[in-house]
């Protein structure tokens, strides 16, 4: 069947079969007495979402768990992949890399992205710059590594990084050559993209402190400097939290720029890429999966911090 034909199919055929069920749901219900109906008509209600989660989440990361544990011919041998991935040097290399982009990309996004907030706040022209900053977001991560790529270009006369530098009297520099500056460069990507997303979340949280607070400060005397030291920055600091856990997280799972960019060349390989390499490269379901899970725990901490946190700020309110 033709795709096209196939996708319209689908568009058509999931609706129809949604409402479908829900006649069938009330159709069943109705034909228990109330009691029995109102335990039942929860559990048919949400039967459909669990089984869409158990399909498409549960399943595949038991599944990935337990091929984690084979060989490329199906055979088990434990945790050997997993022994495999600490005692290479490229996926050691890997990791390496996912701990500067975990602290590097959240420190240059939020710190940027707060800095803009704060400047940018009661001021004429603010949502001007607000959509100059946010307009990175409205273009994909592999759009805009294309983009960088022609800016850490080494021919002067196609980078504007080495047309710089060859106009102030310096020879061209290999940016994403040298490890590990070519994974701060990649980084640089990542933090232009994100930092309009951490600017309109810090943006709104500055909107929610109170300008008598603000006044209150100045009146007794406080500068500027000390009022975001002391006022503006400890009430921000929940809103912080949130949006350097989000981006923690995007760093842990990063793939696109470093696929486009460097394709994992030049040690700049990254969790994520080691996984695809694993798979589609070389063949190794098995040591892909141990990536993948490997992965997957190093994320859960984060995502804890980040429901508990939230949690904590909904008992607040």
């Amino acid at each position: 069947m033709d795709k096209t034909l196939l996708a319209v199919v689908a568009l058509v055929a999931m609706p129809v079969v949604l409402v479908a069920y829900i006649v069938l749901v009330e159709w069943v219900v109705r034909r228990f007495p109330d009691r029995t109906a109102l335990k039942l008509r929860p559990i048919l209600w949400i039967l459909p979402a669990v089984t869409l989660l158990f399909v498409f989440l549960i399943y595949p990361a038991l599944a990935t768990i337990w091929f984690s544990l084979l060989d490329r011919s199906q055979n088990f041998i434990g945790l050997g992949n997993y022994i495999n991935f600490f005692t290479r040097t490229d996926t050691l290399t890997a990791l390496r890399n996912n701990a500067i982009w975990v602290v590097l990309l959240p420190l240059f996004t939020v710190g940027v992205g707060l800095i803009i907030a704060v400047l940018v706040d009661r001021v004429r022209y603010e949502s001007v710059v607000k959509s100059v900053i946010f307009l990175p977001m409205a273009i994909s991560f592999v759009a805009a590594s294309v983009i960088w790529s022609l800016v850490y270009n080494f021919d002067p006369r196609i980078g504007v990084l080495n047309a710089t530098v060859t106009a102030a009297g310096g020879e061209p520099i290999p940016w994403l050559i040298n490890s590990p500056w070519n994974t701060v460069m990649l980084i640089v990507v990542g933090a232009w993209m994100l930092t309009g997303f951490a600017m309109v979340i810090l943006s709104a949280g500055l909107k929610g402190i109170s300008t008598e607070l603000l006044e209150a400060a100045r009146v007794d005397g406080a500068n500027e400097w000390q009022v975001f030291r002391k006022v503006i920055f400890p009430l921000l600091l929940p809103t912080v939290a949130v949006v350097a856990t989000t981006v923690v997280i995007f760093a842990l799972k990063t793939f696109d720029v470093v696929y486009t960019m460097t394709g994992g060349n030049f040690e700049s390989e990254v969790i994520a890429n080691r996984m695809y390499a694993e798979l589609f490269r070389f063949r190794e379901p098995g040591r892909a999966s141990a990536t993948a899970v490997i992965l997957f725990v190093a994320i859960i901490p984060i995502m804890i911090i980040n429901v508990r946190r939230f949690r904590e700020q909904e008992a607040m309110r």
